[in-house]
């Protein structure tokens, strides 16, 4: 199978390059770096020393035989783009070309603008090159179960059926997104949405729940396939984040209460499921909607499993309540369905303490590459842009 993987410099893009080039797939990855370029802009950094791609797909040609073709160029370029599509001609494309952070968005009108043209535009600028020049390629897009928000209702797999005044019919359902960034992913859903119905393309939206842990079977043969770790206020997701505060000497962040509750799943099911995906497409002219999600935990039960397994490798962690940046729900329901994938053969790799610990130790081998300026959030949603004070609210006593 030809297989187009657009971020594929980025967290998940370069390991899903490997995984699918391991299996004998023809793989192709497009990228600009517009994720390391934000890092620089933000003082950041992975806390991994993740090589250049070029660099990378020498070691992976090296290690093992295998290659992948390289593009470079921003997907917002429509000639760009076209072309690669047009000479590529995907099978399926695996979308993650996007800017993935909530924070980021937040800062200002002029990070919203930067984030919306990114995202929607880019995709906008793939679903027309898919119409014109591959219109029976498979487009796998990842989404977010950001889009939904936190009902107070149990959230179907993108679509429910709904009678109103004696008529019934079946419907997307209402989105509550939380952010600028989430917004965008919206918008992408109803781009997409809409062009399967008018052109009969076919795609998989994945609204994919908080991914963790940086190892799978491919970036372990050589430290220089690893793929980046990030902790950041912008880019760090919350168990990688709290891994790294930690080791780090800074309180574990709970925003407010800690109860937020949130899917998640580890790195090594994402490649499950976006290959799950890729290779049972939809019929053409259908947008089928997957829940991309293993386990859900409150931030809290997160920062409980990083204590303990902390404990374990020698380190004391103080798990603190900030001042919630966020405009959001501290207590909630949550129940969304996730039966899609699993009913395509999703094999789930559960959280458990032993795994923590291994991603705890990752991160006190890199620990000298901590930049520890730019962990504790300081972007606040409600006024925009950046706070230099942070207040902790509350300590745990003897959590």
């Amino acid at each position: 199978m030809r297989i187009l993987i657009l971020g594929g410099d980025g967290y998940l893009g370069w390991p899903t390059a490997m995984y699918f080039s391991k299996r004998g797939h023809t793989v192709g990855v497009v990228d600009n770096f517009t994720r390391r370029m934000m890092h620089l802009e933000r003082g950041s950094d992975s806390l991994t020393p993740i090589r250049s791609l070029q660099t990378r797909v020498e070691a992976w040609r090296e290690v093992t035989g295998c290659d992948v073709e390289t593009f470079i160029g921003d997907i917002k370029d429509w000639y760009f783009i076209s072309g690669v599509i047009r000479d590529f001609q995907p099978d399926t494309i695996v979308h993650y070309g996007e800017i993935p952070s909530a924070p980021y968005s937040m800062i200002d009108v002029h990070h919203a603008v930067q984030v919306h043209e990114n995202n929607v535009n880019g995709t906008l600028n793939v679903l027309w090159a898919m119409h014109e020049f591959a219109p029976d390629a498979h487009l796998v897009k990842l989404g977010t179960m950001g889009e939904y928000g936190t009902p107070n209702v149990d959230i179907p797999e993108g679509y429910f059926t709904i009678d109103y005044n004696g008529r019934t019919d079946t419907l997307p359902f209402p989105k509550q997104p939380g952010s600028f960034y989430h917004l965008t992913k919206v918008h992408d859903s109803h781009n997409i949405m809409f062009a399967c119905k008018i052109w009969g393309l076919r795609a998989t939206d994945l609204n994919q729940g908080v991914v963790y842990g940086i190892e799978t079977d491919e970036s372990n043969l050589d430290d220089r396939l690893l793929t980046r770790f990030d902790y950041d206020e912008s880019f760090g997701t919350a168990l990688n984040r709290f891994c790294v505060q930690a080791v780090a000497g800074i309180p574990l962040t709970l925003f407010g209460r800690g109860q937020q509750t949130r899917g998640y799943l580890n790195i090594r099911d994402t490649l499950q499921c976006i290959e799950l995906s890729t290779l049972n497409p939809p019929e053409p002219g259908k947008m089928r909607v997957f829940n991309q999600w293993v386990e859900h935990f409150s931030v809290m039960d997160l920062a409980k499993h990083v204590k303990k397994a902390a404990r374990e490798v020698g380190i004391d962690v103080t798990i603190a309540h900030y001042r919630n940046p966020r405009v959001e729900a501290e207590e909630h329901y949550y129940n969304p369905d996730h039966t899609g994938l699993f009913d395509l053969g999703l094999k789930p790799h559960y959280l458990s303490d032993s795994l923590v610990e291994s991603v705890i130790r990752r991160v006190v081998q890199y620990q000298d590459r901590i930049v520890k300026d730019s962990i504790v959030p300081r972007i606040y949603w409600e006024r925009g842009g950046t706070d230099d004070y942070v207040e902790i609210v509350e300590v745990e006593d003897g959590a």
